[in-house]
């Protein structure tokens, strides 16, 4: 359960003892069986505030491989579950300053500050606002923005409803809360602040806001008129966000942005867009089949992207693709043989070649991959995967090699 930091709290973290007192707890293992004794010694050295260092501490240990300066972070654990990764948010920097080269850029919902940490290091952005209702949130990102410093301006922070416009930027960005009480939400008009008044507020004005990936934005056009680009960002493999760009001309509707983290740290970027040429030969099955990334399929750019690189469809309709080679960076799985879809072959199949692990992918079929492998009995030693779906109307099942990423 996430403890509610008082602007106490807050004041005390900030200063020489609460830092020698997130010292300390860093220290501390806190895990399942020393969590009692962890929060007893915290109680004891720091009995106002022990709740509060112990939150920070979670939140910290949360934030390490997402925020930059994790260590030094005050945040709670809903703030950094809610923060854009960094190299997202260094991304969508990059963009603003690209399309709005010198922009003042308002975040008006700035939380923590994490987005706001990217927009002050990007030097092609003019000035940065931050702007937030919640007090102990500002307090927290004051002090995150003096750790990360930077050498660009500043960012100016204010207490603001988001819903009200209070400041005259080239851009405003906009993060709506996707929790309440009861967890995670999904309607656009569960989202705090919801998202059709964003929009409304802000008609007129360039704005970038970041939804849930599993946006259906497909309905935000057709039932509500949005006309502006969504973009689709994942993270090493995993899906991050939707963020919709509007009053920004020339922009093709879809945009999947693939950051994959190389060996080295940094971030590798590479963009599919509903403008790229999408002309592919006829479905077939080739030697490979390429899973594309969650970005790309979620922006509906499957087709553009397998014209860039020289694929095709098995179906359609399904997302999965096949080639003779796999992209550089991308995974694929080296078809041994073609089965039908059910239990009886597959398990024939797979004793056969005495299968011990089996990767099990599926599209367009309705099959639970735990649920089956228990069903198929593994006995043997050797790795494979199974990657099922339908061509046609027709299920089948390739049975492939253990899935590479090509280098």
């Amino acid at each position: 359960m996430t403890y509610d930091l008082s602007e106490g709290d807050v004041a005390f973290l900030r200063s020489r003892y609460g830092s020698k007192a997130l010292e300390f707890a860093a220290e501390l293992q806190v895990t399942p069986s020393t969590l009692v004794a962890d929060l007893g010694q915290l109680r004891a050295r720091y009995p106002e505030h022990f709740a509060a260092v112990a939150e920070v501490t979670a939140a910290r240990r949360r934030a390490v491989g997402k925020l930059r300066y994790a260590d030094q972070l005050l945040a709670d654990d809903d703030a950094v579950q809610q923060a854009t990764a960094a190299p997202v948010a260094a991304l969508r920097a990059a963009d603003i300053a690209s399309l709005h080269h010198g922009a003042l850029v308002h975040d008006v919902t700035c939380s923590i500050g994490a987005e706001l940490t990217a927009l002050a290091a990007e030097p092609g952005i003019g000035g940065v606002i931050g702007s937030d209702l919640d007090h102990i949130r500002l307090a927290m990102a004051q002090h995150n923005l003096s750790v990360a410093g930077g050498t660009g301006p500043r960012p100016t922070l204010l207490r603001a409803d988001a819903l009200t416009v209070t400041s005259t930027a080239d851009l405003v960005i906009a993060d709506p809360g996707r929790r309440n009480t009861r967890g995670r939400v999904f309607g656009i008009d569960q989202l705090d602040p919801p998202l059709l008044e964003l929009l409304s507020v802000y008609a007129g004005r360039a704005l970038a806001v970041k939804c849930s990936p599993g946006l259906d934005y497909r309905n935000l056009r057709t039932r509500f008129g949005f006309d502006g680009q969504v973009q689709v960002v994942s993270l090493d493999g995993g899906v991050r966000e939707a963020c919709l760009w509007t009053e920004v001309p020339g922009l093709p509707e879809n945009r999947a942005s693939v950051l994959r983290t190389m060996s080295d740290g940094r971030p590798r970027l590479y963009e599919v867009t509903s403008g790229d040429p999408d002309a592919l030969d006829d479905p077939g099955v080739d030697e490979w089949i390429i899973d594309p990334d969650g970005a790309v399929v979620r922006s509906g750019l499957v087709r553009q992207y397998a014209h860039r690189h020289g694929l095709r469809q098995l179906d359609p309709q399904i997302a999965y693709l096949t080639g003779d080679h796999v992209p550089v960076g991308e995974r694929g799985f080296r078809i041994l043989e073609q089965l039908p879809v059910t239990e009886k072959v597959l398990r024939g199949a797979l004793a056969a070649r005495k299968c011990g692990s089996l990767e099990i992918l599926v599209r367009g079929l309705d099959i639970d991959p735990d649920r089956l492998r228990k069903k198929l009995k593994l006995k043997g030693a050797e790795p494979y995967a199974l990657v099922m779906t339908r061509i046609g109307r027709q299920g089948v099942a390739f049975l492939c090699e253990p899935g590479i990423r090509a280098t």
